[in-house]
């Protein structure tokens, strides 16, 4: 007995995803609610449980893979009979011509066979995936290899760029990456082939680049193997000079680099190896933090052998060579060059025009004095920590600040449907994350019947969750009230653009101390020294009006100065 696996709908909006990694291969036991496999939408990336125990008995739809919902992706077997299964990827999908007409990704199970001339010469097909249903066409921004280079099978292969989303698309088989069909910046349709690779012991096979009209470069003759020509060029040892002092050897590597585009783009801008870099990621995956804790402690000396950084002469004087010498300048380098917007940003800013457009945006700024709330996070922040495993910052005290003003001005809460107004019966609190590769917004739902130690347990694992790609998609969507925080980046305030369709959303500036007049009883001004905080509320003047405004901001404002509430 057999079960399909089919694409979750993760969201009521959302209608296909994106297969990123199998955690399982064919022929390997899994058990019931065990991860399966990771998906990415439009909204959230996640892993996917096994529905039942048993045997992976196929993979339907390989890495990088985009179908609708519903689709079955694997088939698992039971734990017998999956142990005698045949087990089979997809083939690959029949050499096309370049820029054809878009035509829907076929099933595995309905996947043509190779085009003869691939099998003849031994070689698998790389096309261009279709992510989405919508989607017809990618654009490759890089490719991770050369023509001639040994590639394992899933190793990131190239990088594209849609509408939707920016992705690695790894190798579908191990071997030798014998041609490049389609060059970097190149947009093609989907199922367009766009490499070829040949087997891993295939060095007779064409190593050629092909520019957009499929014709080889001339610098990309066929060679009889992938670095015959290295070879030739080379000279024997006993040629070669000998090295006047020596060098520090590059590392060898086992296996390629693990790290992302970021990091890569970082690595170049740097001119840095990242062979020299320990990663502390997933598998060694050398992460952003790895970079710039490598840039930190290697200073400004650069690694022998490399150019990762211009370095400014030490100035010395004369007589002080025995002395100390302080660490040269490091002096930047700007490179003078165009980059294509990805997807990401390019909904990000579609998303923000349509709302600066179509929103007539008004802004209120309050100042707040926290040094009442400061005391008391620097007097509970450790038993709160011992009591909840959570450390205490500032969010939850600025939700629940928040909150009971919405509770007293409901309007701040509600949405504009039409000619009517929706008056929401709970505030679900979103709150802004920034990540690497764009802005997400992490949603704590009913916040306003949560209590306090609830609110900070469920703001600092939505961040944290939203960080490693764990969110769910219904985490992420229906806010009815955004906070955004500016002044963890040392920014006092900011002017924010409301997320619609909420219709309103509240800036957080940079805490610091400050000199204040304080007036007493009896009209005497003294200077003190206050934790201040600035705040912006963005608002939309449609549905509320600048008094309303004023009134939710002096509750905010109130219920942070005269903290009176209960952490727990």
């Amino acid at each position: 007995m057999t079960t399909d696996v089919v694409m979750p709908q993760m969201g009521e909006s959302i209608f296909e995803g994106t297969i990123t990694k199998w955690l399982k291969q064919p022929g390997e036991p899994v058990q019931k609610d065990e991860p399966l496999f990771e998906i990415s939408t439009d909204k959230v990336d996640a892993e996917i449980p096994s529905p039942v125990s048993g045997v992976l008995s196929e993979i339907k739809v390989p890495e990088g893979e985009t179908v609708e919902v519903n689709t079955v992706v694997a088939v698992i077997g039971d734990a017998v009979a999956g142990k005698g299964s045949a087990t089979r990827e997809a083939p690959p999908a029949a050499k096309q011509e370049p820029r054809r007409a878009p035509q829907p990704a076929k099933p595995a199970a309905q996947a043509e066979p190779k085009a003869p001339a691939a099998e003849e010469a031994g070689g698998t097909e790389v096309v261009m995936p279709q992510m989405g249903e919508s989607i017809f066409e990618g654009t490759i921004t890089k490719w991770l290899k050369k023509a001639g280079d040994t590639v394992q099978k899933d190793e990131p292969l190239f990088e594209i760029s849609t509408d939707k989303v920016d992705a690695e698309i790894p190798s579908p088989v191990s071997g030798v990456l014998r041609a490049i069909q389609i060059g970097e910046g190149e947009t093609v349709q989907v199922n367009t082939v766009v490499a070829v690779i040949g087997g891993a012991g295939d060095a007779s096979g064409s190593t050629a680049v092909a520019q957009s009209d499929g014709s080889p470069t001339k610098e990309a003759a066929v060679q009889s193997g992938p670095s015959t020509q290295a070879r030739a060029a080379a000279p024997p040892p006993a040629a070669m000079p000998a090295p006047a002092a020596p060098a520090t050897p590059e590392p060898e590597l086992a296996e390629p680099v693990r790290s992302s585009p970021l990091v890569r783009r970082m690595a170049k801008e740097h001119r840095l190896d990242l062979r020299r870099i320990q990663g502390t990621g997933s598998n060694g995956r050398i992460t952003k933090e790895d970079v710039v804790a490598y840039l930190n402690n290697r200073g400004a000396s650069a690694a022998p052998g490399t150019q990762a950084t211009r370095l400014a002469p030490p100035q010395v004087a004369p007589g002080a060579a025995s002395e100390k010498l302080a660490p040269p300048q490091v002096v930047a380098e700007f490179e003078d060059k165009l980059e294509p917007m990805s997807r990401m940003r390019g909904i990000i800013a579609q998303r923000m025009l349509e709302s600066r457009q179509t929103i007539p945006h008004a802004y209120l700024m309050y100042k707040v004095d926290m040094t009442r709330v400061v005391r008391l996070r620097e007097r509970e922040r450790v038993g709160f920590e011992q009591r909840h495993g959570i450390k205490l910052t500032y969010m939850p005290f600025i939700a629940a600040a928040a909150i009971e003003a919405l509770r007293k001005f409901p309007i701040v809460n509600a949405a504009l449907e039409g000619n009517a107004i929706r008056f929401h019966g709970s505030v679900h609190l979103g709150i802004a994350v920034a990540l690497e590769w764009g802005l997400l917004v992490p949603v704590v739902r009913d916040a306003d019947r949560r209590s306090f130690s609830e609110v900070a347990a469920a703001t600092a694992d939505l961040a944290e969750r939203a960080r490693t790609k764990k969110l769910k998609p219904e985490e992420a969507s229906g806010s009815t009230f955004t906070l955004t925080n500016f002044g963890v980046f040392g920014g006092e305030y900011g002017t924010p653009i409301i997320n619609p369709p909420e219709s309103a959303i509240l800036a957080i500036g940079g805490l610091k101390k400050e000199p204040v007049v304080r007036t007493d009883a009896e009209g005497n001004d003294t200077i003190a020294i206050r934790s201040m905080q600035q705040y912006c509320l963005g608002f939309d003047h449609r549905l509320i009006d600048g008094a309303d405004a004023g009134r939710f901001m002096t509750a905010f404002k109130d219920a942070l100065e005269g903290w009176s509430g209960e952490i727990g």
